[in-house]
């Protein structure tokens, strides 16, 4: 950067995933990097209850671990998953890949264990200073400082930065500030959905032993509720399971005691039931989470402050990209940095108008998403999507990738891009296939022309009709 000295004090608010691994890149940048945590250490106390415990990793998170330099240390930390396993109301399992293409899949990580790694790869840097216990209360962004209050001896104290960027979630103080502030014209939505979820889990067996089938991302979808399991390394399984909160016979809202959790879990998860004698305590013991999407803009005020990761765009977790598009934030952010501008507000603006489209399209997806999870995945004319997919990318690896393989797997592919092209494709195909005009029978090169002509038809009667 020209005019822009290395030494100016960047003030990073909150040390979650993204955060530390925006102070980490900043700290091989050269910058002065100073961070403050409202938690406690995660790598001294343990404050996992409650939040999501193991999470989808994938490969646009592991581009931003390239380009820090920790791919090996990451990669230590994930067991693959290379499909989803379904469970119907029967027990009976299938495997529904990922991808056609052997080599592309997704890992279960734990977010306590990545966070600690990025934080100790952080912390090697004499430029890197990283606080805990320091509760953001308020960002006074005209002035560029923030206002903390320190819990280990009750004292508020205020911080003074030549930049400020907000990496605190979906619940961001400074996010609130911009609100707040009325100093400019802020947009901001917040949609809840009305699921909520609560962790639960699966023990290891024996000796560390996985008592069911390790390398899947267990899915039992039943239409407006599902169940989810996700390997951890010591053999358990996390388990999350995604219920309305009022709605239904059975809900979170009249789940109250041990005989109705038990009869709701033994009528439509029996298999998983079989593998969690410990149900009852982990139900009642575990909060119940609510499920949002948070968009806003701009993200930016002026050069003096920014918003990154879920503070700028939470989304619900049905892609499993909630840390991938956190993760990519930094790898876009850490671009416009090499492109040499002279000043932040610059920077900040190339910055939100090349990525604000691409987190918008995520969080839609991710709606989608939730929906095919918990219902579609089960429907005969899904399924046989699906296996038209997979046959077509595993014949023609070039030339066909389906919307999750785009959104997944590609990371070279912006999140609208594989959207737009994600939701035409799916659109060609079931159209086809309900229309008759596509048998899964045919010929496979005629099959990828048909899906291909009708694509492009479908994407240029959006383009005409202004989608694009």
């Amino acid at each position: 950067m020209t005019n822009m000295t290395k030494q100016q004090n960047i003030l990073i608010i909150g040390a979650g995933l993204c955060g530390s691994l925006l102070a980490l890149r900043l700290g091989q940048r050269g910058f002065n990097v100073t961070v403050m945590e409202m938690r406690p250490d995660l790598r001294k106390v343990d404050i996992s209850a409650g939040r999501s415990i193991n999470l989808a990793f994938s490969d646009r998170g592991n581009k931003a671990m390239k380009l820090v330099g920790i791919e090996d240390k990451v990669k230590d930390l994930c067991i693959p998953m290379n499909g989803r396993m379904l469970h119907d109301i029967e027990g009976n399992t299938v495997l529904a890949p990922y991808s056609g293409r052997e080599h592309e899949f997704i890992n279960s990580i734990s977010r306590g264990e990545l966070n600690a790694l990025l934080l100790d790869e952080a912390e090697k840097h004499k430029n890197v200073s990283i606080y805990f216990n320091r509760k953001c209360k308020s960002v006074d962004f005209e002035k560029t400082t923030a206002l903390f209050k320190d819990y280990t001896n009750n004292t508020e104290f205020v911080e003074d930065a030549d930049v400020i960027i907000a990496t605190d979630g979906a619940g961001s103080a400074m996010r609130k500030s911009y609100y707040l502030g009325k100093k400019f014209l802020f947009s901001f939505s917040q949609d809840w959905l009305t699921h909520g979820y609560k962790e639960l889990s699966i023990l290891p067996g024996e000796n560390g032993s996985y008592k069911t089938y390790k390398n899947a991302l267990h899915i039992w979808g039943r239409e407006s509720f599902m169940l989810i399991a996700l390997p951890n390394l010591d053999g358990s399984f996390t388990v999350t399971l995604f219920l309305s909160y009022d709605e239904g016979e059975y809900n979170f809202n009249n789940l109250t005691s041990k005989e109705r959790v038990l009869e709701f879990f033994g009528k439509y998860f029996k298999d998983a039931l079989e593998l969690m004698p410990n149900l009852v305590d982990d139900f009642f013991e575990n909060p119940t989470s609510p499920l949002g999407t948070v968009k806003c803009s701009p993200w930016h005020y002026k050069g003096n402050t920014l918003l990154m990761g879920d503070a700028a765009h939470a989304i619900v977790p049905f892609y499993g990209q909630g840390m991938n598009a956190s993760f990519e934030d930094v790898v876009q952010f850490d671009k416009v940095l090499d492109e040499g501008h002279d000043d932040w507000e610059t920077i900040f603006k190339i910055y939100e108008k090349s990525r604000k489209k691409d987190t918008d399209a995520i969080a839609d997806l991710a709606i989608d998403n939730f929906h095919e999870m918990k219902g579609h995945v089960n429907h005969a004319n899904f399924r046989e999507k699906r296996t038209l997919e997979m046959a077509l990318e595993k014949h023609f690896p070039n030339d066909y990738s389906s919307k999750y393989s785009l959104v997944t797997f590609n990371e070279n592919v912006g999140y609208r891009e594989a959207m737009l092209r994600g939701r035409a494709q799916d659109k060609a195909i079931l159209n086809m296939l309900a229309d008759g005009k596509l048998n899964i029978q045919d010929d496979l090169k005629l099959n990828l022309e048909k899906v291909k002509t009708e694509t492009e038809n479908i994407l240029e009667d959006d383009r005409i009709a202004g989608l694009k």
